[in-house]
């Protein structure tokens, strides 16, 4: 099929318009999946291949390093070449880099793979997006499968832990990766039946040093925030370093991008309003949330005691309620409006993030399900926010849309664990270090204890100090309690900005562009 100058495709029946969706979905579900899925293949992973602390934290962080490295230039890239090339390339290249895992002999070998795992994401999820903005021309049915979308995304990250555990109850850590092989020979297969193409053909050179610097700048921001959090300080002088560089090559990307008249990246996007409070939204949610919710998976397992198979059963809640929030929201968009939905349910999460800071010492499992309910109901509204920022968007610009929006949620995720978490894991350390029933404590063991929870409560089982357990179960609580308070009362902000910049009566099924 041709495209045209505006990236458009001749209107689909409505079988195939559903059964594209059903691709891009799948091939989502399985993305967002395999973030998660490594935390629980790692251990074993770890015990076999025996890498290196750094080299462990590469092999979480790389994939995330070159898909923020990458979403930019590849959206660009598919808006020239093809989305649905683009987007084949990508299942391509995530199916051949799971299928190398049977040669992973070593630590470096994992972390070829999840980098190359990361180029194929970057082509997938983007597209995901734009395709969803050329092939539903009706702003009703958009609406929907935008909120399906969302839903998917949601499930897939809750699902990819229980995923992981059942296949090692049977199979090494190597299943992790190769269930990806035949999910994405199914996606090929089917995006070669039921995807159209699209294309922007009259886009403008390709700016190869604008796509030099978004790399280069995208990688050395988003690995000198993961340095910032990981040391919980500031005082990391490669850090600053890699920011300094990162600034300029953005600052000189961002310049290139206004003076250009066919830009890598369109920034003029941002002055539709309704387009900016989408992006606010999935940036300040992942902000706000992802620090708290890594620490009550912690509290489920550390705490109460739950295997990790168990603690991904009983986070499941978040992301159900998260999955039907998001298919209802645009009908209920409908009936009070999209800037209702969107604001409303940032507030509604914010409030179970709060929930999480006034349970305090008295937090329990039923209390962490109501508050994982209330967040994922309210993040449901995102799906408004994705209808935002496609409905806020040309047609030839949707790979744009794309890119920024999955950006958005990388970075606002990246910065949040970095900042929250920092200050969670300050709160935690300096709760021991005050605390008078860990006086007559080891100062070694003390210290040993202070670097986590976990390593806090392996250190006690093994020195007999029950005590040890008891006082830092207690300081990583209040350090809970504090990321709840602080994500809730920003996701508050959030929900207050996004209200005011979004202009009354914005419908998000309205009419093309």
């Amino acid at each position: 099929m041709n495209a045209n100058p505006v990236g458009r495709t001749a209107t689909l029946t409505k079988g195939r318009r559903w059964a594209a969706l059903a691709v891009l979905t799948a091939s989502l579900l399985v993305i967002t999946m395999d973030m998660t899925i490594l935390n629980i293949a790692l251990p074993e992973l770890a015990g076999e291949l025996q890498p290196t602390a750094e080299q462990q934290l590469w092999i979480i962080d790389i994939y995330s390093l070159v898909l923020a490295g990458l979403l930019v230039s590849w959206s660009a890239i598919a808006d020239r070449w093809g989305r649905k090339r683009m987007l084949m390339l990508g299942y391509s290249i995530f199916a051949a880099a799971s299928l190398l895992v049977l040669f992973a002999d070593s630590a470096e070998a994992v972390i070829a793979i999840r980098g190359l795992l990361g180029v194929g994401g970057a082509m997938i999820m983007p597209n995901t997006l734009s395709l969803i903005r050329v092939i539903f021309t009706d702003g009703k049915e958009r609406a929907t499968a935008l909120g399906i979308w969302a839903a998917v995304s949601g499930l897939g990250a809750a699902v990819g832990p229980l995923v992981g555990g059942l296949l090692l109850e049977y199979f090494s850590w190597h299943a992790a990766f190769l269930v990806n092989v035949p999910l994405m020979v199914g996606a090929i297969i089917a995006g070669i039946v039921f995807l159209p193409e699209s294309r922007v053909t009259s886009p403008g050179r390709w700016d190869a040093l604008a796509a030099l610097l978004s790399f280069i700048g995208m990688i050395l921001l988003v690995w000198a925030i993961k340095q910032f959090g990981k040391a919980a300080s500031f005082v990391v002088p490669e850090a600053w370093i890699a920011v300094a560089i990162a600034t300029i090559a953005l600052t000189w990307f961002v310049i290139r991008c206004v003076r250009s008249d066919a830009p890598l990246l369109d920034l003029r996007l941002f002055r539709s309003r309704p387009f900016s409070a989408g992006i606010i939204a999935a940036f300040g949610t992942t902000f706000s949330m992802i620090a708290a919710l890594l620490l009550v998976a912690q509290w489920l397992q550390l705490v109460d005691g739950a295997t990790p198979i168990e603690a991904g059963i009983r986070m499941m809640p978040l992301a159900i309620t998260g999955a039907i929030a998001s298919m209802l929201a645009p009908a209920v968009s409908r009936s009070i409006g999209a800037r209702a939905v969107l604001a409303g349910g940032l507030g509604l999460a914010a409030i179970g993030m709060l929930c999480l800071g006034v349970a305090g010492s008295d937090l329990n499992l039923a209390g962490v399900i109501i508050a994982t309910s209330l967040i994922g109901a309210g993040t449901g509204s995102l799906a408004i926010a994705s209808a935002m920022i496609m409905a806020g968007s040309p047609v030839e610009k949707a790979g744009n849309a794309g890119a920024l929006e999955e950006t958005s949620y990388e970075f606002g995720a990246t910065l949040g664990v970095a900042i929250l978490g920092s200050i969670s894991a300050l709160i935690y350390r300096f709760q021991l270090a005050i605390d008078p029933a860990l006086r007559g404590i080891d100062n070694g063991l003390l210290a040993g204890a202070k670097e986590s929870l976990g390593a806090a409560v392996a250190l006690g089982e093994q020195a007999g100090a029950p005590e040890l357990l008891e006082r830092a179960s207690a300081a990583f609580v209040s350090s809970l309690q504090a990321a709840g308070y602080a994500g809730g009362l920003f996701m508050l902000a959030v929900a207050v900005l996004v209200f005011v910049l979004v202009p009354k009566g914005t419908d998000v099924e309205g009419v093309e562009h």
